[in-house]
């Protein structure tokens, strides 16, 4: 089996309340020089079968209907490729 990691993101243009909540307690924190913070979801789903391209448009399929709202949502599909080598 393999791992394909699906990553999505607010739109850069999109408010990120808990983002902004995060970027604002670091500094209280002792964390200093972080001047942006983005908060997001990662999925990682395992694949059972070769992960080909057909594969990979599936998982592009679902993460577009399902994993994401792509009105303010981003995502990225991707080979976990450390889990790969690991194998």
């Amino acid at each position: 089996m393999a791992r394909v990691v699906v990553d999505v993101m607010l739109k850069p243009e999109i408010l990120d309340p808990q983002g902004q909540a995060v970027q604002r307690a670091l500094p209280r924190l002792g964390f200093e020089g972080i001047s942006d913070v983005r908060q997001g979801k990662r999925f990682e789903l395992e694949v059972e079968g070769p992960v080909d391209e057909a594969a990979l448009g599936r998982i592009r399929d679902l993460a577009e209907s399902f994993l994401a709202n792509t009105v303010i949502e981003d995502f990225t599909v991707r080979v976990d490729e450390v889990a790969e080598a690991a194998k």
